[in-house]
């Protein structure tokens, strides 16, 4: 056991240093990215109205964060797997995610607002959080073991 952790020591250290990273991304995302969403859904905002938002300012920051987030999320894929096809396969899965959930969450913002606040919710929760990283690397080594057997 010991052995395998000093053979692998550089993938558990890059696979560490990406995993704070994607912690920082979210521990100073009040300082780093816009979004009046932040506060409200802090607090109780079943009946407060939506915040004030700035339709181009909130895209440009949640894409951006989203691209962020991808990027380490890429980044920890290689570094588990050392495969360039998982790597270019979720590159595409990232791109096919981003188009669905930022027009979604714009259609939901603009055409049902108000009284789809949890489906607002849930959907910019798939924007800004790196929640595909939890299920692209059990899908990749149940692929990756089902392979080598």
């Amino acid at each position: 056991m010991l052995e395998k952790l000093k053979k692998n020591k550089g993938k558990i250290i890059w696979s560490a240093l990406l995993i704070l990273l994607l912690i920082c991304v979210r521990a100073f995302e009040s300082k780093l990215f816009y979004d009046p969403f932040l506060d409200y859904y802090r607090r109780e905002f079943t009946h407060l109205p939506f915040p004030e938002i700035n339709p181009v300012k909130l895209f440009l920051s949640y894409g951006f964060r989203f691209y962020i987030n991808s990027v380490l999320s890429l980044g920890l894929l290689y570094v588990l797997f050392k495969d360039t096809k998982i790597v270019k396969f979720s590159i595409f899965l990232y791109m096919v995610l981003a188009t669905v959930l930022m027009i979604s969450f714009f259609f939901v913002l603009t055409f049902f607002g108000e009284e789809n606040k949890m489906t607002l919710f849930y959907i910019r929760r798939f924007i800004i959080q790196p929640i595909f990283i939890l299920l692209f690397i059990p899908a990749f080594y149940y692929q990756n073991r089902i392979r080598k057997s």
